[in-house]
């Protein structure tokens, strides 16, 4: 059975994108630690992120470097946190948080309830500044 993050890229489950390459996928998290928490995935699904081969490990990262600038450009933060957890969902995929202190980056903090008019409009504004 496909993850749900592969039924994301597949278009059966929405989600708010802010960027995309013929490999990769960049969303937000429906339950973020902070605005402007953005995961990237492979679109091809691997469940841990260390069995991705190294072509798509550096592909994975220089997309995600150009998704923090767009985050960085998008919300006031010293810098963009990031971190691979790869527990609740079987696909590999990085945690990118705006930070000021580090303390944002924590996976256990509170999860920020938002409407999907908020929702729309981050992903629209880091989408904006992806380049």
């Amino acid at each position: 059975m496909a993850s749900i993050f592969s039924r994301i890229v597949a278009g059966e489950i929405p989600s708010y994108k802010v960027a995309e390459s013929e490999n990769f996928y960049a969303f937000l998290d429906i339950n973020p630690v902070a605005k402007g928490h953005v995961l990237v995935i492979p679109k091809r699904e691997e469940d841990y992120f260390f069995d991705l081969s190294d072509e798509e490990l550096g592909g994975i990262m220089a997309f995600a470097k150009r998704v923090a600038k767009a985050i960085k450009a998008s919300f006031p933060c010293n810098r963009v946190g990031v971190t691979v957890i790869g527990i609740d969902v079987p696909h590999a995929h990085i945690h990118l948080v705006p930070i000021t202190t580090g303390k944002e980056i924590n996976m256990s903090n509170p999860k920020l309830k938002l409407e999907p008019a908020e929702f729309e409009a981050i992903a629209k504004k880091i989408a904006e500044n992806f380049k």
